[in-house]
């Protein structure tokens, strides 16, 4: 009984300190997205649900839960977050080709319509980002119009 004593403690002096660490936060601003939100031109209701199922994810703007001051959850979204930005980050949008934007629309519509975007894991915590076959429609039809936008444009020689 005394190992198991101590080992709980020492387990739990393990857990204090490791509260002291954490991941960098990803903060930025709001304005980080103006870029995107102009070119792609959102619906009102298209915009509510990238604020609150796509933004904290992808882009340099992360409003985090209380739980995110808990070693080692922080770790854990700190690499959700890095993942969800490399694959598509809101924030960085300016720097990408029409090619490559559209690439990046053709797979958000993958994504969304095989209902793989936003990740259960955070609509677990975040029920607002749970999409509805409604919203689904909406995101896509929007995500086909800009590809669409981008389609037309015209070609580098």
């Amino acid at each position: 009984m005394k190992i198991i004593k101590k080992v709980i403690i020492l387990l739990l002096i393990v857990f204090v300190i490791a509260q002291c660490f954490g991941p960098d936060k990803n903060e930025g601003h709001l304005t980080s997205i103006e870029a995107f939100m102009a070119e792609t031109n959102p619906p009102e209701d298209v915009k509510v649900i990238l604020k609150e199922a796509c933004i904290d994810c992808h882009s340099n703007v992360t409003k985090y839960p209380w739980y995110s001051k808990i070693t080692p959850i922080n770790y854990w979204l700190d690499d959700h977050i890095k993942h969800g930005k490399k694959h598509f980050n809101l924030s960085n949008w300016d720097g990408n080709s029409t090619k490559r934007k559209d690439h990046k629309f053709e797979e958000l519509i993958e994504m969304v319509e095989a209902k793989e975007m936003p990740l259960n894991s955070y609509t677990w915590m975040h029920s607002e980002a749970k999409l509805t076959d409604k919203q689904i429609k909406a995101v896509i039809d929007w995500a086909k119009m800009v590809r669409l936008k981008y389609a037309l444009e015209p070609k580098p020689e």
